[in-house]
């Protein structure tokens, strides 16, 4: 081992594998950086000396007398109000030229707000889809995934969606995004003004999937930034976690671990629990809201990946082919928000769109067309078998 400017550079290595090199080094720490014959590596695995990194780029090319040079340092973020209207890599640099960032470096992936400091989530966010506004309402602090196929136009539902709703931040993560995606979500957000309030990190399908695992911790840091120290309403886009998962299940094998259910790792759960809690509403205003989309393999629900997905989210959204229109709607059956009876409250009503107004008036005939709720009848409504309003319950 020699050391150049301060920095551990060490020259025998012991294992290589397709995605991990092996060797023995002291006063290294978890989730370090480092950098492996030229290609940058992260530690995964430490076993006393033996230290293990995962190599973003593959390992092709390294041999066992590759310079190896800790960095001393895990990933991190520099945060500033200069992240908007830009565009990043997995690792946080700038894509297609532009300024680097200058602001205050934050470790990414760090610990979830301590549930003391939440606020209960009830603020609606109104999407101006009926099959959400009113049958799935979603809130401010929610964590939510679409469900969909792969063949479906999921990114454009999600874009139409961030776009409607209120929020002053939107984060867009994007995992193994084809360039087509990647052109689709920049114009949409140039084309409709917003690219003053618009951060995206993404990871294209020319790029390394084992980047991918880097993505949502850097979206989400930003996201931490503006809500917690400026107090904004943060809308965070998560798409596709599947390929993330499978970003986790290909570093998982060449780590010769033992797969769980559907070749996955063990640590699924652990995985996905870590990015979906951090979603919050804080008691300054600031709320960080995640919606993500998971795609599903011949819509196989019992997968690992949405079978994990549901017990951690509240709720989840199913998109489908609808026969009659010929359209993709928000499945009303399938789809589920948990939080959705928290929103239920006459100023909630009040902030529905004029589509959205107009068919809740349809369905319940205490709501006006313009949206809001007559102060003289309070009462829930249901319909009988011919479309007749017939009392229910109060929920004031």
């Amino acid at each position: 081992m020699t050391t150049r400017a301060f920095q551990k550079i060490y020259t025998k290595i012991e294992n290589i594998t397709k995605a991990t090199v092996t060797l023995r080094a002291e006063g290294v720490g978890n989730d370090e950086l480092a950098t492996v014959g030229g290609k940058l590596a992260q530690v995964v695995k430490i076993m006393g000396e033996n230290v293990t990194l995962q190599i973003f780029a593959g390992t092709e090319g390294l041999s066992t007398d590759s310079e190896v040079v800790f960095h001393g340092e895990p990933p991190k973020l520099r945060v500033s109000d200069n992240l908007a209207g830009r565009f990043f890599n997995a690792y946080g640099e700038p894509l297609e030229g532009g300024e680097i960032i200058e602001g205050e470096a934050r470790e990414i992936g760090g610990p979830t707000v301590n549930p003391f400091r939440r606020k209960q989530p009830s603020e609606l966010i109104a999407t101006g889809i009926a099959g959400i506004d009113l049958n799935n309402t979603i809130v401010t602090g929610q964590k939510i995934p679409f469900f969909a196929d792969p063949d479906q136009p999921y990114n454009a539902v999600m874009a139409n969606v961030a776009l409607r709703a209120k929020a002053d931040k939107i984060i867009l993560g994007g995992m193994g995004l084809t360039n087509d995606d990647f052109l689709y979500f920049k114009q949409v957000f140039e084309n409709a003004g917003a690219l003053d309030r618009i951060v995206s990190f993404v990871n294209t399908t020319e790029n390394p999937p084992v980047e991918r695992l880097l993505v949502p911790d850097m979206a989400l840091t930003a996201a931490e930034y503006f809500a917690v120290d400026k107090g904004e309403k943060v809308l965070v886009l998560l798409t596709d976690m599947t390929l993330y998962a499978d970003a986790l299940a290909i570093v998982s094998n060449r780590m010769d671990q033992i797969p769980s259910k559907d070749s996955m790792p063990g640590s699924l759960y652990s995985d996905l629990a870590k990015i979906y809690e951090k979603a919050v509403q804080l008691p300054n205003g600031g709320s960080i809201t995640i919606i993500a989309v998971t795609t599903l393999s011949g819509g196989d629900i019992t997968h690992a990946i949405p079978d994990n997905t549901g017990y951690i989210t509240e709720g989840q959204l199913f998109l489908r082919n609808d026969s009659d229109t010929g359209k993709v709607i928000v499945d009303p059956f399938r789809s589920l928000s948990r939080l959705k009876l928290a929103s239920l409250k006459q100023q909630t009503l009040r902030t529905l769109t004029p589509v959205s107004a107009l068919n809740a008036h349809l369905l319940r005939p205490d709501i006006e067309p313009d949206g809001s709720l007559r102060m003289a009848d309070t009462d829930t409504y249901i319909t009988d078998g011919i479309g007749h309003p017939k009392r229910k319950r109060s929920f004031l």
